[in-house]
């Protein structure tokens, strides 16, 4: 963890003290970042990502590219993650820090800065030392492009299911062979199909089957389990052990086992007595020019589980699109205008 101060300006020591968060970790569903490019003035056509490998990223596809035709774009190689989630936010308070330390004339009160680690395993405020930052609420900069901002984010747990076979070989397998990767197939389709992640949007939540492992004896799969509505966030953490249940008496106890965590639940209840916080960034965005998009987040962010540690934490954009893939890209204008966002924001409650 990284932890960062900057003195209240002078006639500001009263103001509130706000933190501004990023994360330093990224995923590993691709590669590691490697050659990135700048794409200068995208001029709003498909964007050649990789002239060896024919990899090409089209609006078409990729609609978020519609709302930076103009801007200078980082895109990846097509073949490597990019990391602007979270880098771009990283990059962006930053920035604005180093506005602060250089022009004496912005008015703000004291600014509270930090960098976390495991955001992207739900891991990143286990360890935070909320004392020690000292702030009276905070924004995590962990978003997508401009205008996004966030009180809602999905409740969410991991659920581990073991399934017990039994090999035998094949040939004299009758009514002896109890094939674990059958039996985690079966459950698996036991869950409801419409809450898959490719068959949902807004509020709708899902269970997402994110890893697997099998063989005859013995299969393992890692489950995730999300919903912005806790009556319907209990049911799917109920439904997983319904089918499991299922399943043991069909073929026997034990065959199946169910471990279920929660890893961070909703903060809008908690940031709504406090909407001020939101409101001051909705004003700025629209004294900016930039229209504000108020939505659920469909994951989490470290803010969801630092306000439930009693800072309140929403969140705020970055520029960034596509993320956790080999087709994310960073506005460089929207990171700037990040970076004035930022800035107004302290501004704001320093008046």
């Amino acid at each position: 963890y990284v932890y960062g101060s900057i003195p209240a300006a002078p006639g500001c020591e009263k103001a509130p003290k706000i933190g501004f968060l990023a994360h330093m970790d990224v995923v590993d569903d691709a590669p590691p970042c490697e050659d990135p490019r700048i794409v200068k003035a995208y001029d709003g056509g498909d964007i050649l990502l990789n002239e060896k490998e024919n990899i090409v990223m089209s609006p078409a596809e990729f609609p978020a590219l519609k709302a930076v035709v103009g801007d200078d774009l980082i895109v990846t190689n097509g073949l490597t993650l990019l990391g602007g989630d979270n880098k771009a936010g990283i990059a962006e308070i930053l920035t604005a820090a180093e506005r602060l330390m250089s022009d004496p004339s912005i008015r703000h009160g004291a600014v509270k800065i930090a960098f976390t680690p495991d955001e992207e395993i739900g891991r990143g405020p286990a360890h935070f030392d909320v004392k020690h930052f000292d702030a009276d609420f905070a924004y995590t900069v962990d978003g997508g492009l401009l205008g996004g901002v966030n009180y809602e984010n999905f409740n969410a747990a991991k659920s581990e299911v073991t399934v017990s076979g039994k090999s035998i070989h094949p040939g004299s397998a009758k009514n002896q062979m109890k094939n674990a990767s059958y039996i985690a197939m079966e459950f698996n389709a036991l869950l409801p199909q419409e809450q898959k992640p490719e068959y949902t949007e807004n509020y709708e939540g899902f269970y997402f089957l994110h890893a697997m492992e099998s063989n005859v004896e013995k299969a393992s799969m890692h489950y995730m389990l999300r919903d912005h509505d806790a009556k319907k966030f209990a049911l799917k953490k109920e439904m997983m052990d319904h089918v499991a249940a299922f399943l043991n008496q069909k073929y026997g106890a034990g065959t199946v086992k169910v471990e279920t965590t929660d890893m961070y639940l909703n903060m809008r209840d908690l940031i709504e007595p406090k909407f001020h916080l939101v409101q001051t960034v909705l004003d700025e965005m629209k004294k900016m020019g930039i229209e504000p998009k108020v939505e659920p987040i469909r994951g989490g962010t470290d803010g969801a589980q630092l306000t439930y540690k009693g800072l309140p934490c929403p969140n705020l954009c970055t520029g960034d699109a596509n993320a956790h893939g080999r087709f994310e890209f960073v506005s460089i204008n929207h990171m700037d205008q990040v970076t004035e966002l930022i800035l107004n924001i302290l501004k704001a409650y320093a008046k």
